[in-house]
This record gives structure tokens, sequence and C-alpha cells, in this order.
């Protein structure tokens, strides 16, 4: 049985702001002689990123989310980009490479249907969209950015295995895998531990880890001959300690790799050429945009041009601006995916309007927004204010409930339960800013209070508080507050009860809790529970859960009642997390279940950290930019910072 339809609108960390280009530079340019420059080859639509060269410096393949997803596009000189259509539909595609005819690339469209297991594997299909699909990769092994020797006789791949994902991150402590495409299931373990490895000739990879010292390091294994046979030789780490190196590619020269790097006197991520025989870098970008990171290098056949992505800039031809919402492709038919540019969303109880926060501090973009559901208008509230968690007022289109004060905090930081009221007839096209009164509903001495919900019936609010001296649930008159309307609490213990959703029928309140783990801060289960706090139950999510490494939140109800919906980590890690921008932690699925635990069912699969749904009961019709709208659509500034994970020790 199928969830019932409507329109999930969620948020996206960092995605908004990304803008992400192709681009070379000549390498025959780039000395003390010449000025450095480099030119974008792709089209500045959507986001465009980890490309190959294909023929020339000009014709690439390349990923594109243009179409709600990431697809696979080819691009020539003077051409618009023209997608590979012989990949098969997956909500996920990576690392593509042309060779020999034959596209070689990473996908997520087979479902492995366990939990905890990644849907990533290797494939090969015929460029021209003749033949078939092939499957690299053995049913049951997880496979990561694929590489193909000089000749397209060798596959080689980061491999997890067929181990469960154990909740890993920074490094997946993958294996780089050898074989041959002729014969996939002969597969050979070139090195234990590695990532992202890249071929010189037939018989040379190089690939990344991080070293014992603790710097991600370029690490080279000779293969004893191109048939894999006999013993090979053991890695050898080529690139010093002091400086981060990533995501190499190698010269068909024989005598350089390109790497991204990190060093402690930059902020960011750029392109070096590392000389293997003198043992000395060659900095590329930083002299052509120090203050952009560029990032996943890769390098033309004749060893004379180098390409890789990064922010578009703000003078770049293409898009500059991203919308409030944009769809995303959504796996069932009848359920519409809609990223928000900001988090927390809640839709008024018409549908028309939703509230959500643009972002969680408190310069001009903090407070509370206000946009139209169909995208085309945007108003503020609480301006310089820091809100988050928002509830609009199922029965009142005036109300809307939020949290003020600083996210992520301890239980004695205050964060207060605001009650928001202001006219609808100030949401005109003419406005940017709402009129509105405020009320606290949460006493100030009661530390940290939020995450409102409201009941179907408008008149309570269920909040996580830690006026305990433990995150717990209360329930308080959504009016009057806890001074002169009373409040009650709901659960007790020491441990975190958090994100509560009162259900559309008010029977249930559901939340995120770690209780069952109650040392370990970073799980997280589902719960619900009856209203008067009976009944309280765990929502079991498939079997052989562990919950060791479960991180379920976010949690909210289907408009029936009967369906939840919540972000999840149940499927791993979709591709290797130090070459993407913006990581923080592996949370961000979409995922929908029963209340009995049944029918669980994927909505997203990306390399991102999706959060914060809400699931709205009907279909959305967005507005266009050319019909008028965007004015006040942000600025694309490409200002995501690296993974925090990312020291320079």
């Amino acid at each position: 049985m199928n969830p019932p339809p409507g329109t999930i609108v969620f948020n996206t960390v960092g995605r908004t702001q990304y803008g992400f280009d192709v681009f070379y530079t000549n390498l025959n340019n780039n000395n003390h002689h010449h000025h450095a420059n480099d030119h974008c080859l792709t089209d500045g639509i959507s986001i465009n990123f980890n490309a190959q060269f294909t023929q020339n410096h000009q014709t690439i393949v390349f990923v594109s989310e243009r179409t709600g997803s990431p697809r696979f596009y080819l691009t020539r000189p003077e051409n618009k980009p023209e997608l590979i259509s012989s990949i098969p539909n997956a909500l996920f595609v990576d690392r593509p490479t042309v060779k020999n005819g034959k596209t070689y690339f990473s996908s997520t469209h087979d479902e492995p249907n366990l939990l905890f297991k990644s849907w990533s594997a290797v494939y090969s299909t015929a460029v021209d969209g003749t033949g078939n699909v092939k499957r690299l990769t053995p049913h049951g092994v997880v496979d990561y950015s694929p590489a193909v020797s000089l000749t397209g006789n060798l596959i080689a791949v980061a491999s997890y295995g067929s181990r469960d994902w154990d909740g890993e991150f920074r490094e997946l402590k993958t294996e780089i895998v050898v074989f041959e495409e002729s014969v996939p299931e002969n597969r050979v373990v070139v090195s234990e531990h590695g990532g992202w490895p890249t071929w010189l000739g037939d018989s040379t990879l190089f690939f990344h880890r991080i070293a014992d010292d603790g710097w991600w390091s370029i690490f080279r294994v000779d293969l004893s001959d191109s048939n894999l046979t006999g013993s090979q030789s053991s890695p050898v780490r080529v690139t010093p300690p002091g400086l981060h190196c990533f995501t190499p590619a190698a010269f068909q020269d024989g005598n350089r790799i390109a790497v991204a790097t990190r060093r402690r006197e930059s902020n960011f991520r750029h392109i070096e050429i590392f000389d293997l025989e003198t043992k000395t870098f060659q900095k590329i970008t930083e002299s052509i945009n120090a203050n952009f990171h560029h990032y996943n290098p890769f390098v033309s056949s004749d060893s004379s041009y180098l390409g890789y992505h990064r922010f578009r800039g703000e003078s770049a031809q293409g898009e500059s601006t991203y919308p409030h919402l944009d769809r995303v492709i959504s796996p069932v038919k009848n359920i519409q995916l809609l990223r928000l540019n900001g988090s927390f969303p809640s839709f008024s109880p018409d549908g028309d309007f939703i509230a959500f926060n643009h972002e969680l501090d408190g310069n001009i973009n903090g407070g509370v927004k206000i946009i139209k559901s169909n995208g085309s208008k945007r108003w503020s509230i609480l301006n310089g204010r820091i809100c988050f968690g928002n509830a609009w007022s199922p029965t009142e289109k005036n109300v809307i409930y939020t949290s003020i004060g600083p996210i992520f905090e301890s239980v004695t930081k205050t964060v207060q339960i605001a009650r928001i009221e202001f006219d609808p007839v100030h949401l005109t096209n003419d406005r940017e800013e709402i009129p509105f009164t405020l009320k606290i509903l949460t006493e100030e001495a009661t530390g940290n209070n939020a995450f409102p919900s409201c009941s179907p019936d408008g008149k309570f609010i269920v909040f996580r508080s830690g006026r305990s001296g433990f995150k717990n649930l209360y329930i308080v008159d959504a009016v009057n507050g806890e001074v002169d309307g009373g409040i009650r609490r709901l659960t007790e213990g020491e441990w975190i009860d958090t994100m509560p959703f009162w259900s559309p029928k008010g029977d249930l309140i559901a939340f995120s809790s770690n209780r069952h783990d109650s040392k370990n801060s970073e799980v997280f289960g589902i719960y619900v529970v009856n209203v008067d706090g009976s009944g309280l139950r765990r929502i079991e999510i498939g079997k052989g859960v562990i919950g060791e490494r479960e991180r379920l939140n976010h949690v909210c109800f289907s408009s029936d009642g009967e369906w939840l919906l919540f972000t999840a980590n149940l499927g791993g890690v979709t591709a290797e997390p130090v070459g993407l921008a913006n990581q923080f932690q592996p949370y961000g699925d979409l995922f929908v279940v029963r209340l009995d635990g049944s029918g669980l069912r994927r909505l997203t699969c990306n390399a991102y950290e999706n959060g914060t749904p809400t699931w709205h009961n009907g279909d959305l019709v967005l507005a266009s930019d050319e019909d008028g709208d965007g004015e006040d659509w942000d600025k694309l500034k490409g200002a995501f910072q690296e993974p925090l994970w990312i020291n320079c020790v």
C-alpha cells in the first residue's frame, strides 16, 4: 500500500547556495609568464559537478541536477548539454567516465532492501543508448567512485564490500578493489584502505586515505601486471604530511597527479599539481579564484588541461538566484517533493502559505519567514531574532508558533515558545515585513523550550523542554501560556525526548528519543504516546535494526494520521563524503512508514543531508520566474563550508 498523496516540503543543508559549474584551465598557459584563468564548460543551470573529459578539453560528461535529481549530461562546444538517456532512472547517479564508447558510473537504481546498506553500485552502458546496463558490482556489495584504466580493460572502485554500514561517515574505510570488466566477479583487493582511485596507465593506482598521522594523503600502489595475477606491491604514501590531499587525478604523462588540497594557511579547498619526482606542489586555482572552494580535479588525456567544479560566482553566466521552492524527483508518483530554501516548514490551515526559518541566526535572514506555497513571494516576521522550529495553528490563519533562542544548546540555555499573531491582510505583494504581536508562552527561568506542535483544535502546544535538567515533552495552553493557562508534563526520564508532532486526529504525539540508549546523545528512534501520557511505544522500523546506529528524527504525520514521515540514516552513505561540500552528518534521507512499522519507503537518495520535512495533503503548482515572480529569491553565495571534520591538525 502506497502512502497517501500530498506534497512534502523539506530542507537540504547548504544545497541552496551551491551554484556549481565545471571549469577547466589550460596548463600550458598556467605559468609565470601568463595570467592564469579558467573557462566554464557548463551552462550555469542548476548545479553541475564531478565531470570527466571525453574526447578533448571542451567535451565533458558531468552530473547535473537540473531535472530534480542527478543525471548525466554530455556537453560539446557551442551546444547545449544533452542528457545521456541510456542511464536508468535512479534517485542518485555519480562519477561518470566515458571510455571506448561506454559510460561507467555509480548508481542507486538497484534497491538492496536492507537497512544500513548503501544502494551504491557500479555499472557500465553504451554511451549511444544501445545495449543493456551491466552491473559490475556483485549483488550484496557496495562500491563507490569507479575509475577506468587507460585501455578501459580494468576498473577500480572504492568498495565497502558486503558489510552493513557501521555509522562511520568521516572516512568510510573502503578498500581499493580492481577487476576486469569482462570478468567483474574476479575482484582483487589491492589496498585494504583507500578511496577515490585514479589510474596511471593500466598498472598504477593512486587513491586517498587518512594516514596514521591524521592527514588525508595520496597513496600509490603498483599492480604486478595487467591481468591481476601474482602479488601486488604494498601502498606507498605519495604526498607529505602537513596538508590534506584528496580526490586525486593522474596525468598520463607519468610524473604528476592533480589533487584537491586543504592547507593550514587557507580556508578553502584548492586544486594543486603534485610532481611525483621532485615532490613539489604547483598551486593552480589559488591564483585564479583564491576565495572559492574547488573540488574533484580531472585531467585531459594529453595532460594539457585540468578541470574541476566550483561555485560559478556572481559575475558568471547562468542562474544567480535560488527559488524558495525547488522540485526534487520523487520515487512515489502521488507524492510531490519540494526542497525549501530554509528549514522547519509549516503549512497554513488552507495550505496557501508556508512558515519557515530562512537562517538559524539573528541577522536579517533570521526570524520567521512566510512564503506563498506556490513559491512566489516571501515576507518576514521577527527580523533580527534567532528562531527555529515552527508550527502554524491548524485552526487560525493568523497564528504561528516558533522557538526563540539559539538552536542546538544545553538544557539551561534560555529558549522560549512564542505565539505570533498577525493580520493576513498584510500578506500583500507590496510588503516585505509583516506587523505582528508576540506572546511568550513559557517562563524565562525554565531554560530550553523548543519545537512547538499544535493540537488539531488549536488549543494546546506540545513542546520539548529542558526545565527538569533533561529534555522531555510538555503540553501548554496555546493562548494563555504556562503562567495563566497551565502546563502539563507528558514524558519524564533521564534522556532526550524531542521534536514532537501532534497527530491530525488529536490522539497521538510522535517524537524522537534516545530513551532506548540514554547515554548516547547521537542515536534516536521514533516513539508515539497518547495525549494523556499513556500507551508509549517505539515504532520498530523493519527487522534487525540495531539501536546503536539508528538515527531517526524530524518526525511528522500524514494528513490521515496513518503514516509517519521522518529523516533517517537507514540508507547508509551514497557517495564518498570527503569529495562533497557541506557534509555534517549522514542523517538525511526522507522515509515514510506506517504507524505499525510496516511499509517503509525511502523518498530521497542523494549525497546531501535532508531534514525538517512537513507533509501537506494537497498538490502544489509552483509559480515560474517567467510569470514575473522570483524577485525576492536569494542570490547564490557559494558560502558553504568544508565538512567540520576536515581539521588542519
